[in-house]
């Protein structure tokens, strides 16, 4: 059998079981998704801010912070790594009208040395992270702390929902961050949260210092950091009712470096735990897998497409050489048929099904994305969109081996 046919039946096997594994999961506990614990204690919390550059952003952002219905919120570290624009002054201006806001000022050292530096200096029982450009709502620490009650609990994050959804781009982010937000809401249920990203997620302090805090070497900090409580056992949880916004990119430019960061994140969170691949607990046994295999599936769709594109591309190109040489016509009436296979029959029932699984997390989700112009989003999303994933992957890969590793 053709290598090419085996390893794309392979991409339709493996495409199916999780979106199999994936619905079961979300019918088996839907009525568990917007669940939260009540709370029983105010545990203390010390907030943290790494900021770098974020003029636009930061003072709606501790505003939004300070708005939070939450009484025992300790103080609100604000770590400013660097930044060369206006930040400073924003930090130091709003010192003043804040009494607990404390503001560290250090030379560039990376969004990871500023969380440890603040961890340090934290009072709180409980440490929320939250980015400079993003806004937990008023009750998103109420729904959050009551999972804490579980001693074996080391983080809850909260959804996140893109802020701003005005340009074409950022509309498209709407509909991802929806199918993501929805996916790591199930895959709480077999513990197997992979990442606990900055937009808002309260961790235990103890937890933290268990794994040693954040790993300044790696990209995505907050993937790490998963990775690493969950190897230590801890469990990781997710308040689907607790909402937090965050400003997404606009442009193309700054969407693909942040995306390619995190692919270089996730790659680099692969090689420094390929030692627990199946084995010790769900690191191992799923989540690694999980996370491999979906970048494996990217790999294999772009290499898939670019084998099926380049040999109709090349056969076109010698079959109309060869007709204008010897005089035959370029087109015939049986060349207007597309023949077809089963390839053809398989890569269409699962482009449907994944049609039809973002049509249901939409709905779960209460988006009325039959609208005419959120469905062309829709449409695009699912044609264009995702298949930019594959590039940015191997864009990433290449600068893992050249060893360029940076935030741009």
């Amino acid at each position: 059998m053709d290598p090419i046919v085996i390893l794309y039946f392979s991409y339709i096997f493996i495409s199916f079981y999780f979106l199999i594994i994936t619905l079961l999961l979300y019918f088996k506990n839907r009525a568990e998704m917007f669940f939260y614990p009540a709370i029983t204690k105010f545990y203390s919390i010390s907030v943290i801010i790494p900021v770098y550059n974020e003029q636009e952003t930061i003072e709606d952002s501790i505003k939004s912070i300070y708005g939070v219905d939450y009484p025992n919120i300790l103080e609100v570290v604000v770590v400013n790594d660097g930044s060369t624009d206006r930040t400073p002054l924003i930090l130091k201006g709003l010192e003043k009208k804040y009494k607990t806001l404390k503001v560290i000022n250090k030379p560039n050292s990376g969004k990871a040395d500023s969380l440890n530096r603040a961890l340090k200096l934290a009072r709180g029982e409980f440490i929320a992270v939250i980015d400079a450009d993003s806004y937990p709502e008023k009750n998103s620490f109420r729904r959050m702390i009551g999972f804490f009650d579980d001693a074996g609990v080391g983080a809850v994050t909260a959804a996140c929902i893109p802020r701003n959804s005005k340009n074409f781009l950022e509309k498209l982010q709407v509909i991802e961050y929806k199918v993501i937000m929805f996916t790591r809401k199930l895959l709480e249920f077999v513990d197997s949260i992979y990442v606990t990203p900055g937009s808002l997620s309260i961790y235990r302090k103890k937890a933290l210092e268990d794994v040693g805090g954040f790993d300044t070497k790696n990209l995505t900090e907050d993937i790490e950091a998963t990775w690493h409580l969950l190897k230590k056992n801890w469990k990781i949880k997710m308040s689907f009712s607790a909402q937090a916004t965050t400003t997404t990119p606009s442009k193309v430019g700054p969407w693909y470096i942040q995306r390619r960061r995190w692919a270089i994140g996730g790659f680099q969170c692969i090689q420094k735990y390929k030692n627990s691949f199946m084995s010790e607990n769900m690191l191992g046994f799923f989540v690694i897998p999980f996370f491999t295999i979906g970048l494996f599936l990217s790999f294999i769709g772009i290499l898939v497409f670019l084998y099926v594109a380049g040999r109709r591309v090349i056969s076109t190109y010698l079959s109309t050489t060869y007709s204008i040489e010897v005089g035959a016509p370029l087109l015939t009436v049986d060349k207007l048929f597309i023949t077809p296979s089963v390839l053809n029959y398989f890569g269409i029932i699962l482009f449907v099904l994944f049609a039809v699984f973002t049509i249901f997390v939409l709905s779960v989700m209460k988006d009325n994305f039959l609208e005419k112009q959120r469905f062309f989003n829709f449409i695009f999303y699912l044609t264009i969109y995702l298949l930019i994933y594959p590039i940015v992957l191997v864009d990433a890969l290449w600068h893992l081996a050249i060893g360029k590793k940076k935030w741009g």
